[in-house]
């Protein structure tokens, strides 16, 4: 699960959803840049996020980013062929452990962010694209840049993320091995156990960092 959370340390450096509405007709390209000096600027200046309160990074995530990720298209990609054989109450108990997985994930990786910095590569999708891919790359004072790219799908509302690649590898089919994995062993709902236990365990985790400060 290191590799995970190299791909959200790196997902907080490029993205922000700060305040702002996210307008259906923003391409997809420009939305991603224009939220990712928020995020920077928002992990960089937020006093109580630099003292590592963690009550005000989850905040941030549930109220900032969450509703701009696609979690039921994104945790469905995840589940692979057990998505259809799970029932509307397993879909609903996976996406929602997911989204909670995540938000965990999100939340240890804002606190991270230092001086990295990004930039684009030309975007090449076309006005009546549905999906697109929005490619950049994370620059550091030390190392060499780090690809990012982003999968993206127009809904009513507007631009939603369903998927990131960090270093070549795609968050989705990261997810859907370990996913599958335990599935073969103890099926939908031991998949749903295991997530469950593990949110329960980076919640007291969160708690007790929280309480030692």
């Amino acid at each position: 699960m290191k590799l995970i959370s190299k791909f959200f340390l790196f997902l907080f450096v490029s993205l922000s959803f700060a305040g702002t509405s996210l307008a259906a007709d923003e391409a997809p390209d420009l939305l991603i840049k224009r939220l990712s000096q928020e995020i920077l600027d928002i992990a960089k200046n937020d006093k109580d996020i630099q003292a590592g309160n963690q009550k005000r990074v989850f905040e941030v995530v549930e109220s900032k980013i969450l509703p701009y990720i696609d979690f039921t298209r994104m945790t469905s990609l995840a589940a692979g062929k057990n998505w259809r054989e799970a029932s509307p109450e397993q879909q609903k108990q996976l996406i929602t452990e997911f989204r909670t997985l995540l938000v965990h994930t999100y939340s240890g990786a804002i606190s991270q962010i230092k001086d990295q910095r990004l930039e684009f590569k030309p975007f090449r999708g076309a006005p009546d694209d549905t999906e697109v891919e929005v490619k950049s790359q994370v620059i550091q004072t030390r190392g060499e840049p780090l690809q990012l790219s982003y999968r993206l799908a127009k809904s009513a509302t507007g631009w939603k993320i369903y998927d990131i690649n960090v270093l070549g590898a795609w968050l989705v089919e990261t997810y859907k091995g370990s996913f599958a994995a335990e599935v073969t062993k103890s099926g939908i709902d031991g998949l749903i156990k295991t997530l469950v236990e593990k949110n329960k365990k980076l919640a007291a985790g969160g708690t007790s960092k929280t309480a030692s400060k």
